[in-house]
């Protein structure tokens, strides 16, 4: 971040550790400087060892000319009510986190937010739009690199921004901090990208014009329909291998494996769905394998929320999409979830198409594209190596 970097001096941080700013000559009443200082490294201890429940953070350090200390700038000890400035290395993102102990959170922000306000008055409207300035609790980092932030946010760790400009989208936390005028979230927005997907990015394929190959210009080309369950076995039998291996007894329907997940959890009338059924091996002398679920749906437009809401949370973690989470393939009144790209490949034959909610997500000419039923996703054929790439 921008801040103004200043290095403390060895004996700026000696006084500012006594918790209560040194006399000169020093105060007999207060704290040895010693203990004081201790207690300011436990803190940052403390601190890494929540860090490290979410990214990597090795080789603490309290030095103030520790060359891992970014050229850019962050609070010195002294500014904010700041008292140790740490840091650490993030090995797995090849950058580093800085971090720092407050002895006072809410001078801490407010200082923050003053000094973001003194910024835009000066001209620079944007300062703090994508400055990764995060909140915990007793402390706050500062990540070199936007990757880390993005990971740091799974936990309570939150990004301060006080930018008046600055914005929420959709399906992230919109927290109060402990000054007006700010707010807590754990969007981290980029400048390259590279931060939290933006879910509130167009996509729906409704941009007037010539309609593009396997765009219609409005409604579809076509999804397979199915009256019951047992249709809709018949329809996929050639591209799912149920055989014996089907059954819709509601206990093996739930059944999911570390391999194979669902897409539609918990109660499926709270998805919009009618029915449900499981084909592949739930258990037995082997573990679940093969798992592929059937659904006839009698709320298409609840199903798609709900799945586009499953698959935002997500791609918040690292902007991927779990390898073993079926993907959901919709038709008119019916639904396939799967994780097997050779079965959904079969599914596209017969005219189903997958619920894409990725930020940005565009499908080559000759693929169809469709719009959903939910604002923010697509109907495609297509799919990338990562559905989330």
């Amino acid at each position: 971040m921008r801040i103004q970097r200043i290095l403390a001096t060895t004996a700026a941080l000696t006084c500012l550790t006594a918790l209560a700013g040194c006399k000169e000559g020093g105060d007999p009443g207060s704290p040895p400087a010693g203990a004081s200082a201790a207690a300011a490294e436990g803190a940052l201890a403390v601190a890494q060892e929540q860090l490290r429940k979410f990214a990597s953070c090795e080789d603490l350090s309290s030095k103030p000319g520790d060359p891992r200390l970014p050229a850019r700038d962050f609070p010195k000890a002294g500014q904010w009510s700041v008292e140790e400035v740490g840091v650490c290395s993030d090995t797995s993102e090849t950058g580093a986190i800085v971090i720092v102990v407050p002895k006072d959170m809410k001078a801490f922000q407010e200082g923050y937010k003053t000094y973001v306000m003194d910024r835009i008055a000066a001209g620079d409207g944007a300062y703090g739009l994508f400055d990764q300035v995060l909140v915990g609790k007793g402390f706050v980092v500062f990540p070199t690199r936007t990757p880390t932030s993005v990971k740091l946010v799974r936990s309570d760790l939150r990004v301060l921004v006080c930018n008046p400009g600055g914005r929420v989208p959709e399906g992230y936390k919109r927290e109060k901090p402990l000054v007006e005028g700010c707010s807590l979230t754990d969007f981290v927005a980029s400048e390259d990208g590279s931060g939290s997907p933006n879910f509130e990015m167009p996509q729906n394929p409704d941009g007037g014009g010539e309609a593009k190959p396997g765009q219609p210009k409005s409604g579809s080309l076509g999804l397979p329909r199915a009256g019951s369950l047992t249709e809709l076995r018949k329809l996929v039998g050639s591209s799912l291998a149920c055989g014996k291996n089907y059954s819709t007894d509601p206990e093996t329907v739930a059944v999911s494996s570390i391999d194979y997940e669902p897409v539609v959890t918990g109660n499926a009338l709270d998805w919009g769905v009618t029915g449900r059924a499981l084909c592949g091996q739930p258990a037995g002398e082997r573990r679940a394998h093969d798992l592929s679920w059937l659904s006839t749906v009698g709320d298409m437009k609840k199903l798609q929320a709900k799945a586009k809401a499953a698959q935002q949370a997500d791609l918040k973690d690292d902007g991927r999409l779990k390898a073993t989470t079926s993907l959901l393939l919709v038709g008119e009144n019916i639904a396939v979830e799967t994780n097997s790209p050779s079965s959904r490949f079969g599914l596209y034959q017969l005219q189903f198409l997958y619920l894409n909610c990725t930020p940005g997500f565009k499908a080559p000419a000759g693929y169809r594209l469709e719009k959903a039923q939910v604002e923010g996703c697509v109907l495609t054929n297509y799919e990338p190596d990562n559905p989330a790439a």
